[in-house]
């Protein structure tokens, strides 16, 4: 199984920027172009454009951190599969727009247009008893929309936007230099149009020329069982418009779990703890301890040790987006009365009496045992 990080030559922390510069740095060196369509090439430019998808996206990222290449095929993702090369061209096309500038030719696609939305990151608070069972959540959020007055277009009733005549509507300009080693094509924004290609004479009153204005849109979001803080997941296509026509931006949703006293947290599996008489641990008893949804119960065996951890499988919280439950982790302590009087004071005197001193250390433990037989 590939190590997507090592793929792209960046470490386990390593930022979205620095992914994304390592990515575009290895695909200028391996693009089958610059290759003479060489097939090792072809084979090396998908492999890290497949890296470069995963790690690029917060939700496959954080799946992929925590079960490695199987995370990315488990219940609630979408089906995974390696890039062909057509995948890797369209990926390093659409964040990169190709190899114009660096050959003197033609840019990969035309670059024109509307720009896109911004993305919307929304905090979204959770309970523990929401992630044991996933849950839907209905949201409203400020966003940016198209203006209802242009429809978007951003120019007033009874005009409509004009090419640009500065860039011919390319949306772009171009300069040619020569050198002593040839002739170098530089690409640039048209400064005109900001390289939409077109220019609004007269700009829409409500909007300003913008196409979109301030409103309230309403979102569902299905959160699945398991999830931790700082996870995140992306709503593709939600989050705001861009100006005069541009496409929607993303909505990441970061979860916030809020913390339950009752119990610590590692992964999918709980930790808590339950306080038991000197009788219990004595004779043995069926206590209730807490667990996410409700109490449970949990034998203890007589002659336990304050201390004694018990481990009550798949009683902790669900894998996110995998199959499997974590377990629920109950430390039984000793509790002392902090005043006792009458005849509970004589009875725990009498008692003190009968036993004496305890022993100066416990028995020892099956482990501790093998390891003395063993040397270790």
């Amino acid at each position: 199984m590939a190590d997507f990080y090592a793929v792209l030559g960046v470490p386990r922390d390593a930022s979205d920027d620095d992914i994304k510069k390592s990515y575009r740095r290895l695909a200028m060196q391996w693009h089958p172009d610059r290759n003479g369509g060489a097939k090792e090439a072809e084979e090396k430019f998908k492999t890290i454009t497949e890296a470069y998808d995963v790690l690029r996206d917060p939700q496959k990222r954080a799946a992929f951190d925590r079960y490695g290449e199987a995370g990315l095929r488990g219940g609630g993702q979408q089906q995974y599969e390696h890039v062909d090369l057509s995948d890797a061209l369209n990926t390093f096309m659409r964040d990169f727009g190709g190899f114009g500038d660096l050959f003197g030719g033609q840019a990969g696609g035309r670059r024109s247009g509307p720009r896109a939305g911004a993305d919307v990151k929304l905090p979204l608070p959770l309970t523990l008893a929401e992630v044991a069972t996933g849950v839907e959540k209905t949201v409203v959020l400020k966003v940016l929309e198209a203006c209802d007055k242009c429809e978007g277009s951003g120019a007033e009733s009874g005009t409509k936007p004009q090419t640009c005549n500065t860039c011919g509507g390319a949306g772009e300009v171009r300069r040619a230099q020569r050198s002593f080693f040839g002739q170098f094509v530089s690409v640039a924004p048209c400064p005109t149009c900001a390289g939409e290609g077109v220019v609004v004479s007269s700009p829409c009153k409500k909007c300003r020329g913008e196409g979109r204005a301030r409103a309230e849109r309403t979102l569902k979001v299905q959160v699945p069982a398991g999830v931790a803080t700082g996870q995140y997941m992306t709503l593709r296509g939600s989050g705001n418009v861009g100006p005069r026509g541009g496409t929607r931006g993303d909505v990441l949703v970061v979860f916030e779990v809020e913390d339950d006293e009752r119990f610590e947290r590692d992964g999918e599996d709980l930790f808590c703890e339950a306080l038991v008489t000197y009788s219990q641990l004595v004779f043995g008893a069926d206590i209730r301890v807490p667990g996410v949804l409700g109490d449970l119960s949990l034998r203890v065996p007589a002659g336990t040790q304050s201390g004694t951890v018990f481990q009550l499988r798949g009683r902790g919280l669900p894998r996110v987006n995998a199959t499997g439950t974590g377990d629920l982790h109950v430390k039984v302590q000793l509790w002392t009365p902090q005043a006792v009087e009458g005849e509970e004071a004589s009875v725990i005197e009498r008692l003190g009496a009968l036993q004496g001193q305890a022993p100066p250390q416990r028995e020892k433990g099956f482990w501790s045992k093998m390891k003395e037989a063993l040397g270790a």
